[in-house]
């Protein structure tokens, strides 16, 4: 479906501080119900609870016709099993972060965050103004599934270290929970990248198992306890600059459904999407200052360690566009739109924010 008329007929009536969505016309229809996998732990109500957020606006703009069950992280299936149980239908649709399933192919990560990538309105403006959910359509159309962008963390905190960290020399054999892609750049740095469910993460890193762990940034860190054994906590996360979460449909039970209820899921989709990041950018300010008057020490991460990164990650998505067709169709395209993006950015919006961000008000 070209994106101006997915758009259209989602007939989205959304913005950031919306209490209601503005709801397609939805006539008598049959009854459905579906279930959500999701990849995330209950407990979080921001990155889990964007599915909730979803499926109580589908049940709202079809009066109860349509209704779709959310199920945390290992419920119906394990945290990175929803892929293949999409793919294969045993559930109709999963909210997750696709890069988690980079091992099936390194294309999944474009479609939420690579290392040194875009922010998050420039993912959303790739996605919906830009090339990025034609091609990434095009290349779930090889696991039976259709896309929607639902959510946003924004850019990430840098993770939480026993050990401060001063230079890449400090990375070395570092055992690390990374999720996804951003993993491989840390491997070549010489990190111990480890792929932990973020239910799993607080006892690995009590235990020692680990060395240190990123997840979102302060609301969710502080929910998950990481303070309490790591105290330096590193800013900001050069693996996310503004990593999307997506909802997956299974491609029979789309197909299998009239026009007007597609419709709802897009614009339900797109609330949320919009939810999920306005939900961090409110919760975060206070968190941080709670953690920080708890005695966690911020840090920024070491030039040297982004710089070395950030060498190893250019080289990685050449290696990637010489070996994976997938990877280069759609990475070529999410290249030239990041340069044109970063041109713009560093100009007004960064202007602005650098000036107020120096104020004391």
């Amino acid at each position: 479906m070209e994106r101006r008329s997915f758009l259209k007929k989602a007939g989205v009536g959304l913005a950031a501080g919306a209490a209601t969505v503005a709801a397609p016309a939805v006539h008598a229809q049959q009854t459905i119900r579906w279930r959500l996998a999701s990849s995330f732990p209950k407990s979080l109500d921001t990155i889990y609870g964007a599915a909730d957020v979803f499926a109580k606006a589908v049940s709202d703009m079809t009066g109860g016709k349509f209704t779709i069950s959310v199920h945390a992280g290992g419920e119906l299936m394990p945290a990175f099993g929803v892929v293949d149980g999409v793919q294969q239908g045993t559930v109709e649709c999963a909210h997750t972060a696709p890069y988690y399933f980079f091992g099936k192919d390194p294309t999944f990560a474009l479609d939420c965050a690579i290392p040194f990538g875009l922010n998050s309105r420039q993912t959303t403006a790739w996605m919906y103004q830009g090339n990025g959910l034609k091609l990434m359509r095009d290349f779930y159309k090889n696991f039976n599934i259709v896309n929607f962008p639902m959510g946003n963390t924004g850019a990430q905190m840098g993770g939480w270290y026993r050990k401060e960290i001063k230079s890449v020399a400090d990375i070395k054999g570092l055992k690390m929970r990374i999720g996804g892609f951003g993993g491989k750049v840390l491997e070549r740095i010489g990190g111990v990248p480890q792929n932990i469910p973020g239910g799993e993460i607080y006892q690995a890193l009590e235990k020692g198992t680990i060395d240190a762990t990123e997840w979102v940034g302060p609301y969710d860190d502080q929910k998950l306890g990481f303070n309490k054994v790591a105290p330096h906590y590193y800013y900001p996360a050069w693996w996310e600059g503004g990593p999307q979460l997506v909802l997956y449909v299974n491609q029979k039970a789309y197909d299998a459904l009239p026009a007007d209820y597609k419709a709802v899921i897009a614009a339900a989709a797109s609330f949320a999407h919009v939810d999920m990041q306005a939900t961090y950018d409110a919760k975060n300010p206070q968190a941080l200052k709670q953690l920080v008057a708890a005695g966690t020490k911020l840090h920024r991460m070491p030039k040297d360690i982004m710089d070395a990164a950030f060498k190893e990650a250019q080289a990685l998505y050449s290696e990637l566009s010489a070996s994976n067709p997938n990877w280069k169709t759609v990475y070529t395209d999410f290249a030239k739109f990041r340069a044109d993006q970063n041109l713009w950015s560093r100009f007004a919006e960064a202007g602005f924010d650098s000036y107020m961000q120096a104020q004391k008000l």
